[in-house]
């Protein structure tokens, strides 16, 4: 098949999506496919004839892909690298390469690939792409909206609050507590306030990334997660970060954290995390695969935090590593992604 594997784009997580779409292009090529990988903001500077063997190429992309950087990228220098000024996110010929691919494999992670919003362009204009439609992913986007659906479906989530700018001395929470943008990704401004100095710090934080904030209940205990494709649970891994907690630089530097896959649980507790993870994947309405994150407290209290449609690829994250423990590689896994999303167009 013709798969674009669109990656980049200009949200926090671009250099995460950047390093997943390079093994998923790669993996897929494996696999036999012409897949090309294509940055959504960048693009493609060809014209006319220029597109016709663009699934001949050896690769595609508009900027050289390097290691993650530990702080999340400077996304205002990184527009200034396009010509033209433009404010349209997809770039040159974007649309037009993936209207000629036979599916788009959505590498791309944050607001540019899981807010729904390019997932309901392609709708339009017919466009196959993986992984979830354009209201799953907004709603799973959205953590207030996903937290309240979820909550009143049974699933436990962690109390919590949102904040603005106008509202930040209105309410202030018990300590400690977690303060978060209300629809970001990858840990991006998240932190962990132990009184109120560190959170109004906590707050100025989170508001550089976004103008609504999610304060929650602060809930000790260990960090677990389950990939879920096609509906049906993957193995739970367990993440122990080697100091602080899971964040961005933990998420996705090497050496950071202890990922335990099969997590070293009672088969009953994994039964337990696995079933609420499909069930929030049918609760929200998702499609083909995600990823669902938990916290387990002391007395052995399921808490969902969130959930993620469009996982990340890297080497260092979770879903092929609990596809690995389930004796799926990392090539069958971006191929049964291809597989499981095609048949939501059957």
């Amino acid at each position: 098949m013709k798969i674009v594997v669109l990656a980049g784009g200009i949200s926090t997580e671009r250099e995460v999506s950047l390093i997943t779409g390079k093994g998923v292009c790669s993996a897929l090529r494996k696999n036999g496919h012409k897949a090309i990988l294509l940055d959504l903001f960048f693009g493609y500077a060809g014209n006319g004839t220029d597109l016709d063997d663009v699934f001949e190429k050896d690769s595609l992309i508009s900027n050289e892909i390097h290691n993650i950087n530990i702080t999340d990228p400077d996304i205002n220098e990184i527009k200034k690298l396009r010509p033209g000024n433009s404010s349209c996110l997809p770039g040159p010929n974007v649309l037009d390469i993936c209207r000629m691919a036979d599916i788009v494999f959505m590498a791309l992670h944050g607001a540019d690939g899981e807010n729904g919003k390019l997932q309901a362009a392609f709708d339009i204009l017919g466009i196959k792409y993986t992984g979830s439609g354009s209201l799953g992913s907004a709603l799973a986007m959205d953590k207030l909206v996903s937290k309240k659906i979820l909550k009143e479906s049974g699933i436990p989530v962690p109390e919590g609050f949102t904040v603005t700018r106008k509202t930040k001395e209105d309410r202030f929470p018990a300590f400690p507590c977690v303060v978060k943008p209300c629809s970001g990704g990858s840990s991006v401004g998240v932190s962990i306030a132990n009184d109120k100095e560190e959170y109004m710090e906590a707050l100025e934080t989170a508001f550089r990334y976004e103008d609504v904030i999610l304060v929650e209940d602060y809930i000790k205990g260990r960090e677990f997660s389950t990939g879920v494709i096609d509906g049906k649970a993957c193995p739970v891994i367990e993440i122990i970060p080697k100091q602080g907690f899971y964040d961005y630089k933990t998420k996705y530097q090497p050496g950071m954290a202890e990922d335990i896959c099969p997590a070293q649980i009672s088969s009953g507790l994994a039964g337990r995390i696995k079933k609420y993870a499909e069930d929030v994947y049918h609760i929200l309405g998702l499609e083909a695969y995600a990823r669902v994150d938990f916290l387990l407290d002391a007395d052995n209290g399921i808490y969902c935090l969130e959930a993620n449609t469009l996982p990340g690829m890297t080497p260092t994250s979770l879903l092929p590593q609990e596809a690995k423990a389930g004796n799926i590689s990392y090539e069958e896994l971006c191929e049964k992604i291809v597989t499981v999303s095609m048949a939501k167009y059957k």
